[in-house]
């Protein structure tokens, strides 16, 4: 039995994948009307190359396949629709708009919280979500070093953080 729906049939990881999509979609609008509470703050990972994602030539060309954005403290024009959500951004200086459709989606987190979320790619066929405490996304390119008001573009990989090993009382 495949994970496409029977002609006809219900699309469930389809519909999870859109109402995982959306919890981001609610953060973004929230964050649009009011910013981030306290010390939130968003990593989002997309596929440059998607359909409908506009990004500048030099960034498309610096990240060709995968890039991740952190929205924090120095993020304008949030702008947040059904199909899409876009930002102003630094980069080396320079305010740059990137559009991003949900579709382009691989990851977001919090590292906040922690939370994240990982979507498989559009068009893979195994195309449902997974909720995880901890994303893991990586974008193809290793971080840069980020500069004064410059928008940070960095390769993240949170960890559960295990509590360190209790001594043990000795037999006796």
């Amino acid at each position: 039995m495949g994970d496409e729906p029977a002609p006809g049939g219900i699309d469930y990881p389809g519909l999870v994948t859109a109402a995982l999509k959306s919890v981001l979609r609610d953060v973004l609008r929230r964050a649009a009307e009011e910013g981030f509470p306290g010390d939130h703050h968003l990593f989002i990972s997309f596929l440059t190359g998607a359909a409908g994602v506009s990004v500048p030539p030099r960034l498309r060309k610096q990240f060709p396949e995968e890039m991740t954005i952190v929205l924090q403290h120095q993020f304008w024009g949030l702008i947040v629709d059904e199909d899409a959500f876009s930002v102003q951004l630094r980069f080396g200086g320079v305010l740059e708009r990137l559009t991003i459709p949900w579709d382009a989606l691989v990851a977001f987190a919090d590292p906040s919280v922690p939370f994240g979320l990982r979507f498989a790619a559009t068009g893979d066929p195994d195309a449902s979500g997974e909720a995880a405490k901890d994303a893991d996304a990586a974008p193809s390119k290793p971080a840069r070093a980020r500069t004064e008001g410059e928008a940070k573009v960095v390769a993240f990989r949170p960890s559960r953080k295990e509590a360190p090993a209790r001594p043990r009382k000795p037999r006796r």
